[in-house]
């Protein structure tokens, strides 16, 4: 009940404001790089804020208490921050609700959570800047490995459309819980390239962000399933399935969109469980990519260790170090909870001699470290 009062409170706001009375602005970035929130909820007995740059409780941020003022407003300012994409929420009365006075906000799995911008580097990558911009499209494919017509995400590169060049191809793998959205939406991939290319520091490129999820032709809400709530881990999505019918990808971006399709001219990288499927579909397929990616990546058991993409690992990855390759590119947070395994890998490759270059970041299992990753392994991908 007094939940239900609270976002009375919020409502009867959001209709005041069409009549003229004060506008709330929240947040608000000082020039000094705090940030103040604001929330009208006079009916609430205690607000919290939880932001993605507070300390860690288990594995959620942490949250700090607002201040309520004469009118019912509740406020809050925050530490200066470092230049990154941030996202926050509220705590009404235990109740989790976003900004309604900030209309901005992104999907991780099956959360909406508002989000803001502090500037400077590297988060200017982050930026829509004034720079020529590239094409973001969904198109979708047909799978006869995964027996059903799936929906992927491109980005071409600025001037793609009035070209005749071949441009060379990064296939971009998102984590658990994520789909073909997840790298536009969080990852920022499309200003990290645009801004990358117009800075001169990656070479124009197309970038394919498939669905990792076998059993979805598409992200919650966009396919024929409809609309239903998203979930953490997919049955099946590390049962070999993906891996087998990766090729079905390459032969349609290869078919369709005038790339290089030569090994030199392919790179693969992922996020957590895409970087278990990048480990796997590149020495699956030992001579199809010369630069590999792996951030965060979830080196861990398949879920079906019978399936043939799973078998001889080491004399696949000799296999794919003899065919020659230019990057092996691993990166993992000092906190993430894959770290060990990370390190158990990196020293597995030691013994096989198969060559890596390795990163080492702080922080954990966070997409601020993603976002930070792609900005610097695009840069390296065909010199």
């Amino acid at each position: 009940m007094v939940a239900a009062l609270s976002l009375s409170g919020l409502f009867a706001y959001s209709q005041q404001a069409l009549w003229g009375e004060e506008e709330i602005i929240s947040p608000v970035i000082h020039e000094n790089k705090t940030v103040s929130f604001h929330l009208s909820a006079p009916n609430a007995s205690e607000v919290l804020i939880t932001g993605d740059w507070m300390p860690v409780e288990g594995w959620v941020p942490g949250t700090a208490v607002m201040e309520k003022d004469e009118k019912g407003t509740w406020s809050y300012t925050s530490e200066a921050l470092e230049p990154e994409l941030y996202s926050y929420a509220f705590l009404v009365d235990g109740l989790r609700v976003n900004d309604p006075n900030n209309a901005f906000l992104s999907r991780d799995i099956s959360t909406s959570t508002n989000i803001f911008l502090i500037g400077g580097s590297p988060a200017d990558l982050y930026r829509v800047n004034d720079v020529a911009h590239g094409t973001v499209s969904r198109r979708w494919y047909d799978s006869p490995g995964l027996e059903m017509m799936r929906r992927i995400t491109i980005y071409t590169p600025p001037g793609y459309e009035n070209s005749k060049e071949d441009y060379p191809v990064l296939y971009l793998l998102h984590g658990a819980g994520g789909d073909e959205e997840a790298w536009i939406e969080l990852g920022r991939a499309s200003q990290i390239l645009d801004n990358l290319i117009a800075l001169g520091k990656a070479k124009p490129m197309l970038v394919v962000m498939p669905n990792g999820n076998v059993s979805q032709g598409a992200a919650p809400g966009e396919g024929v399933r409809g609309f239903y709530k998203p979930q953490f881990m997919v049955p099946g999505t590390m049962n070999g399935r993906y891996e087998e019918a990766f090729m079905d990808i390459v032969s349609f971006v290869e078919e369709n969109y005038h790339v290089k399709a030569d090994k030199a001219n392919r790179a693969i990288a992922g996020l957590s469980m895409g970087g278990f499927h990048s480990l796997h579909i590149s020495r699956y397929y030992p001579n199809t990519f010369d630069y590999m990616g792996l951030f965060s990546a979830a080196i861990i058991p398949p879920q079906d260790a019978s399936s043939m993409v799973y078998k001889d690992i080491d004399a696949t990855l000799k296999t794919q170090m003899e065919n020659g390759y230019k990057l092996y590119w691993i990166a993992i947070g000092k906190t993430d909870f894959l770290y060990e395994n990370v390190i158990e890998y990196m020293e597995k490759l030691d013994s096989l001699g198969m060559s890596y270059t390795y990163r080492e970041s702080e922080e954990g299992h966070i997409w601020k470290n993603w976002r930070i990753y792609l900005s610097e392994f695009a840069p390296l991908l065909f010199k």
